[in-house]
């Protein structure tokens, strides 16, 4: 595990800034310090990942206070957490910031696509948190680019860092992001209302057979992209006790899903590629696939990908989906 260390005085700051290190990495003898909050706490260390997928343990002294916010698990996550004031900028959503936060986010600037690296700079962040892409090298660069000008990153361990992603890693974010914060209460609220709805719903189907199910995203040319065991929402959807028909990640062909023909199909969705109508209508309206016994059933259920991809506080969501699309008389 690598650790970076930034001192914290003004002549340091000055020097680093002037200074382009790339993505050389530190030492592992070295500290690495968050140093533009006003706010002095004690020191929290977070491990994170940088973009080669190496574990690095980051020193946050002060609580951040110019927090850049990419992609819709992150934002969400700082709005649940009460921190909508810390944050400076946030962009590209899939889909509208859930209800309860949207007066809130309507006063936070926001752009459609991401910004790169030099209008990020000009915001003067000390901290980031996005998804794994967001640090490749056409986007923000790697970590240490950052970390070495006074400015902490938390990547999102399911958007391409952790393999398989589970329920677990959105949990380690949403206490992560807590500590550095200092709201760990909130935190440990939010994670058990996820946890007490996985339990509601093993609870209901113990001793009952399983229910069949698959999650899919509608690709191109006849194709499916599968969401199998190794996803986020196949997570879910096991741990409430569905049977996946195709446990791994990839693509199926609508020959191969009639052959499956699983009792629930979970559509996804996103944004304007796919609404939600669209997403249920592409089988139920397909004559190829109307012998399903989930077409037949009319067990074609929506998804939204923010809960089943990176969920972060949608996790509660994509488990109440799931568990209802499967089990309709748990929530009557």
């Amino acid at each position: 595990m690598k650790k970076i260390c930034l001192l914290l005085s003004t002549v340091f700051l000055l020097t680093a800034c002037g200074t382009n290190k790339g993505t050389e990495t530190s030492s592992s003898s070295e500290t690495l310090a968050s140093t533009t909050s006003s706010t002095t706490t004690e020191e929290t260390l977070i491990t994170t990942y940088d973009f080669v997928k190496n574990p690095v343990e980051l020193a946050f002294e002060k609580v951040p206070e110019r927090v850049v916010a990419v992609y819709q698990s992150p934002i969400e996550i700082m709005l649940a957490l009460g921190l909508a004031d810390h944050l400076v900028a946030t962009a590209q959503l899939d889909t509208d910031v859930k209800p309860e936060y949207q007066a809130e986010f309507a006063d936070i600037q926001y752009y459609d696509v991401s910004p790169g690296k030099e209008e990020i700079l000009g915001l003067n962040p000390d901290f980031i948190f996005s998804w794994y892409s967001y640090f490749g090298p056409e986007k923000l660069g790697d970590i240490y680019f950052w970390n070495e000008r006074g400015t902490n990153t938390y990547i999102a361990q399911n958007s391409g860092i952790q393999t398989p992603n589970t329920l677990a890693h959105e949990y380690e974010d949403i206490r992560n992001i807590a500590k550095i914060f200092k709201v760990e209460e909130r935190g440990e609220e939010i994670i058990a209302e996820m946890e007490a709805e996985i339990a509601k719903a093993k609870d209901f189907v113990e001793g009952k057979e399983k229910v069949k199910a698959i999650i899919v995203e509608v690709a191109k040319d006849g194709m499916y992209r599968v969401y199998g065991a190794d996803s986020i929402g196949g997570d879910m959807a096991q741990q409430v006790g569905a049977e996946l028909v195709m446990d791994k990640n990839g693509t199926i062909s609508k020959e191969e899903l009639v052959a499956l023909n699983p009792e629930v199909i979970f559509s996804v969705y996103f944004g304007e590629a796919i609404e939600s109508e669209q997403a249920v209508s592409s089988f139920t309206e397909n004559e190829s696939l109307q012998n399903l016994s989930a077409v037949k059933n009319q067990r074609v259920e929506p998804i939204v990908l923010s809960e089943v991809y990176a969920t972060g506080i949608r996790t509660f969501d994509g488990i109440v989906t799931i568990s209802k699309g499967l089990y309709p008389d748990l929530y009557e």
